[in-house]
C-alpha cells in the first residue's frame, strides 16, 4: 500500500485494513474531500494530513487514538468528523472552533466532561456523545439550534439534562437511554419537530405535562424507569405509533390515551395495572397490545372491537374469563393467556 502513488480523487476508503499508520502517499492527494479510516489500529495521524486542504469528511472510528490529532485542527473545511470508539479522555479546545462542523461523533470514548464552548458549533446537525462517562451536559447545548438529525446522549452518568434542551426545535431524534435521569425539563415540550424519543433505562418517576406539545412524535421508549402514571397530555400526541412502557410502576392510565388514534404498538408489560380505561377501545389502529405481568382482573369489553388487533398478550395476570376473547381468536388475533 505504501508504494502506491497519489491520484487525483475526491474519496478514499481505507477502512478495516489493520493499518497502524496512514500511508505517506495519502498526504499528496490534494483533491481529497473524504477520507475513511475506520476500523484500523491507528494511535496517531501524520502531520501531512493538514495538507489535505479540501478535506470535508474524516472518519476515524474504531481506532486507538488517545487524543484528537493536531493535524485535524488545520482542516478548515471539515464538516463531518467521526472519532467514536477510540480512547479519548478529553477534547482539545481548538475542536470547538471548527464552526463548519455539521456531524460530530465522539461516542464510545472515555470523556468525563464537555466544554461549554460546544455552543460554538452552531452548524451541527448531528451530535453523538453516547457511551462515555459524562455526568453533566453544559447549558450551551441549547445554542446548537440547527441540530436536526439526532442527539445521542445514551449510556453516560447523567442525572439531568439542561433546560436549554428546549431550544433545539428542529431536532427529530433524541436518545438519552441508560443514564440516571430522575426527571425531565418542562422545556422538552418545545421540541415540536421531534419524531422519536428514547429514555429507557433511567430512573424517571414522572413525565412533564408539556409532553403533549410534540405533535410529530411517533415513538416513545420509556421501559425500565420508575413511572407510576402518565400525564393527561399524552392524549395530544396525535402522530404517536409506538408507546413502550414496560417495567415501570404504572398503576393507572389516563382516559386521554384513547385519543391516540394512530397508535399501533402499546407495551405495558410488568407494571401495576389493575384496570384499563374504557377509552382504550378507541385505539382503532392498534395491532399489538402487551399487558402481561400486571394485576388485571378484567378488561374493557370494547377491546374486542379493535379492528386491527393482531396480538394480545395477557399472560401473568389474574383475569376472569371473557367470552369475547375467543371471538378475537377466531378473527385471527393471537391471544396469549
Amino acid at each position: 500500500m505504501n508504494g502506491e502513488r497519489p491520484v487525483d480523487r475526491e474519496s478514499l476508503h481505507l477502512d478495516d485494513r489493520k493499518l497502524d499508520s496512514v500511508p505517506d502517499w495519502v498526504g499528496g492527494i490534494g483533491s481529497l474531500r473524504e477520507l475513511h479510516l475506520d476500523g484500523n489500529l491507528l494511535s496517531s495521524l501524520p502531520p501531512a494530513l493538514e495538507t489535505l486542504s479540501a478535506l470535508e469528511v474524516l472518519h476515524l472510528r474504531r481506532n486507538r487514538l488517545e487524543s484528537v490529532p493536531e493535524s485535524v485542527s488545520r482542516l478548515t473545511l471539515l464538516r463531518d468528523l467521526r472519532i467514536g470508539k477510540n480512547l479519548l479522555t478529553e477534547i482539545p479546545d481548538w475542536l470547538w472552533d471548527r464552526e463548519s462542523l455539521e456531524f460530530l461523533d465522539l461516542s464510545e470514548n472515555r470523556l468525563s466532561s464537555v466544554s461549554p464552548r460546544i455552543g460554538r458549533l452552531t452548524e451541527l446537525r448531528m451530535l453523538d456523545l453516547g457511551h462515555n462517562a459524562l455526568s453533566s451536559i453544559p447549558e450551551a447545548l441549547g445554542e446548537l439550534t440547527r441540530l436536526k438529525d439526532a442527539l445521542y446522549l445514551s449510556d453516560n452518568r447523567l442525572t439531568a439534562v439542561p433546560e436549554s434542551l428546549g431550544n433545539l426545535r428542529e431536532l427529530r431524534y433524541l436518545s438519552i437511554t441508560d443514564n440516571e435521569l430522575t426527571s425531565l425539563p418542562e422545556t422538552l415540550g418545545r421540541l415540536s419537530k421531534l419524531r422519536e424519543l428514547r429514555l429507557y433505562n433511567n430512573r424517571l418517576e414522572a413525565l412533564p405535562e408539556t409532553l403533549g406539545g410534540l405533535p410529530d412524535l411517533r415513538e416513545i421508549h420509556l421501559a425500565h424507569n420508575r413511572l407510576t402514571s402518565l400525564p393527561e397530555s399524552i392524549g395530544e400526541l396525535g402522530s404517536l405509533r409506538e408507546l413502550r412502557l414496560s417495567n415501570n410502576r404504572i398503576s393507572s392510565l389516563p382516559e386521554s390515551i384513547g385519543n391516540l388514534r394512530r397508535l399501533t404498538d402499546l407495551d405495558l408489560r410488568n407494571n401495576d395495572l389493575t384496570a384499563l380505561p374504557e377509552s382504550i377501545a378507541r385505539l382503532e389502529s392498534l395491532t399489538h397490545l402487551d399487558l402481561r405481568g400486571n394485576r388485571l382482573l378484567s378488561l374493557p369489553d370494547g377491546i374486542q372491537e379493535l379492528p386491527n388487533l393482531e396480538k394480545l398478550d395477557l399472560r401473568w395476570n389474574k383475569l376472569r374469563a371473557s367470552t369475547w376473547i375467543e371471538d378475537l381468536e377466531r378473527r385471527g388475533c393471537a391471544v396469549l393467556r
